[in-house]
């Protein structure tokens, strides 16, 4: 399967717990991550659902938008700032979903915090060494675009806050 990294991931679901390494330099200690999956109603098929996710030229992998919390911040207030760096989108944060464990490309163990979230402004975003572009995609597109099996978990998870009323 693609982007299948096993050896730097364990696609774990759960709730963080601990103290957690906020300035993400290690020392044995978990990494903190937040972002979102943002929705919207599909244009074509409004039963349908469209994801928003970014691409890491880094990493040249499809993911959903997240990153560390810094010091001094909640997991929600880096879960928003995230989304709207890496795609420009200013978002309302709603119900959690499930967080994902694994270990980063340096073998450090991370969480990361997901927020189901939809749009409430965008601004044009130029890519950057960071993100590089991000797109809309069908829910089913994403799961295949996706490079990470744990994204996909946490987009499986979005279904029951996209279908609720």
């Amino acid at each position: 399967m693609r982007g299948d990294r096993a050896d730097d991931e364990r696609a774990a679901t759960g709730r963080p717990d601990g103290d957690a390494d906020a300035d993400g330099d290690g020392g044995g200690e978990v990494i903190r991550a937040a972002g979102g999956v943002v929705w919207r109603r599909s244009t074509a098929e409004p039963s349908t659902i469209d994801v928003a996710l970014v691409h890491r030229p880094k990493y040249d992998d499809w993911s959903l938008p997240k990153g560390k919390v810094e010091r001094g911040e909640t997991d929600e207030q880096a879960a928003v700032r995230e989304v709207e760096e890496e795609t420009g989108l200013t978002c309302r944060r709603g119900p959690e979903l499930p967080s994902v464990r694994y270990l980063d490309p340096r073998s450090r163990p991370k969480v990361v915090r997901y927020w189901a979230m939809t749009v409430e402004a965008e601004t044009a975003r130029p890519p950057d060494d960071e993100v590089d572009e991000w797109c809309w995609l069908s829910e089913g597109e994403a799961l295949a675009r996706l490079t990470y099996e744990h994204d996909r978990t946490v987009i499986a998870a979005l279904r029951t806050v996209a279908d609720a009323p």
